[in-house]
């Protein structure tokens, strides 16, 4: 069993979020991902947008007291459910399974799209997962655009080297492959740097997560 070393501290946690504000958004706001998102005084990188379910998504440990709003404090939605269960202290099991993201319902009179900063547009698919030392890149407020390969999978997450970087405020950002036909295919959301290696939780672990919380959530409503 591998161990690295952590970086970041965080509280484990499952939360559903309260009734949303009464807020309306700007409707000249696009919501895209690798867009900068702020809720309360934290700043983070927006990981996915479901354009047909307008949801996004971002690292769980991104939540914040109020609404989700673009870098200019406008109003683009608020916070549906999360989880981060980032262990606390310096190592980590590689066979821990992280889970660390949040949901977020998109306002509906904001425009939203799935094309990354670059151009390209960003797509996910069941079939293409991380491998390890697949390229993947990565997109953070922050950095732009990195690329590297994937070093290790994991227990629901896992790390990457030879090029990817990050910096405070990239934390939720996509994670990717670009494949042969040329798709940028989602396989990540960014978590945190451990150790020398980025990590990300991988967005197959983090579909099936949010699709439970769903259910469990839909359940409880009844």
């Amino acid at each position: 069993m591998r161990a690295v070393a952590v970086a970041a501290v965080a509280v484990p946690m499952f939360a559903v979020g309260g009734p949303a504000p009464v807020a309306s958004a700007d409707p000249g706001v696009l919501v895209y991902p690798g867009m900068e998102i702020h809720q309360g005084t934290t700043r983070c990188t927006l990981g996915y947008v479901d354009p047909v379910a307008r949801t996004g998504y971002t690292a769980g440990h991104c939540r914040g007291n109020g609404p989700v709003t673009d870098k200019d404090g406008r109003f683009i939605g608020t916070m549906i459910t999360f989880r981060d269960n980032t262990p606390d202290g310096a190592t980590i099991a590689t066979d821990h399974q992280i889970s660390d993201w949040e949901s977020i319902n998109i306002a509906g009179d904001v425009m939203v799209n799935n094309i990354l900063p670059g151009g390209r547009m960003l797509v996910t698919d069941p079939a293409v997962n991380p491998q390890r030392g697949a390229p993947v890149c990565h997109f953070g407020v922050v950095t732009g655009e990195t690329c590297g390969t994937v070093d290790a999978v994991n227990n629901g997450w896992f790390t990457m080297s030879n090029g990817i970087v990050s910096q405070k405020g990239d934390s939720g950002g996509p994670v990717y492959t670009v494949t042969p036909d040329n798709r940028a295919v989602l396989v990540g959301v960014f978590n945190s740097t451990w150790g020398h290696f980025p990590a990300a939780v991988s967005w197959s672990a983090t579909d099936q997560q949010t699709n439970d919380a769903v259910v469990q959530q839909a359940a409880a409503g009844n």
